[in-house]
């Protein structure tokens, strides 16, 4: 999950604005669009049979050494800190804001793409297929809520995958979850910003 700050000529991560204008450069558009979707679709797959039976099982290593995975996580948080402060930006509690939002929106993707759509999906096909469709479904809202280039919904894709392979070898979600963070926040580490007016 990212977004591009640059001009509505496009950027690292976006396309170049619509016809009607649209371009995503303030944070609360990122929350809207993306935050909102993938929320609400984590948040459905809890209705579905067997839902918080799967939630446990992959949060079993996180409820059984909670203290780990604390320290994981506030190691993350001075790296992420630190790499921020690197930057020039004003408003260091968005900066903040940020890195939470960055958390939660590795929560329900995993959650949501990893854990509930896999699984549901197994039931009509192979479970191979089912990650690849769930994976394929997780780029392309990118290129959708996020006006992402078509190349990186792509790499969404193929990292998507390395999730799924992950949390298949390690059964741990939790883990999944911090890796989901570091590597979005690599590629975004700031929140964006309102471009300048034109004087």
């Amino acid at each position: 999950m990212a977004y591009s700050d640059k001009e509505p000529h496009g950027g690292r991560l976006q396309r170049p604005a619509g016809r009607d204008g649209t371009f995503i450069n303030s944070f609360m558009q990122v929350c809207r669009r993306h935050g909102a979707t993938m929320g609400c679709l984590a948040l459905a797959g809890l209705f579905l049979p067997s839902a918080w039976d799967r939630l446990g099982a992959v949060f079993a290593p996180l409820f059984s050494s909670p203290i780990n995975y604390l320290a994981a996580g506030a190691g993350l948080v001075v790296f992420f800190r630190f790499h921020q402060r690197r930057k020039t930006r004003e408003s260091n509690w968005q900066n903040l804001l940020w890195l939470g939002y960055l958390l939660f929106i590795s929560l329900v993707e995993e959650m949501a793409f990893r854990l509930f759509l896999p699984s549901e999906l197994s039931a009509a096909v192979p479970f191979l297929a089912a990650v690849i469709i769930s994976n394929a479904l997780f780029a392309l809202l990118h290129y959708f809520t996020l006006r992402w280039h078509w190349w990186n919904c792509l790499f969404t894709f193929a990292g998507g995958l390395g999730f799924s392979h992950m949390l298949h070898q390690s059964g741990d979600l939790a883990l999944v979850i911090l890796a989901h963070w570091f590597f979005t926040f690599m590629n975004t580490p700031l929140p964006p910003a309102p471009r300048p007016a034109a004087l």
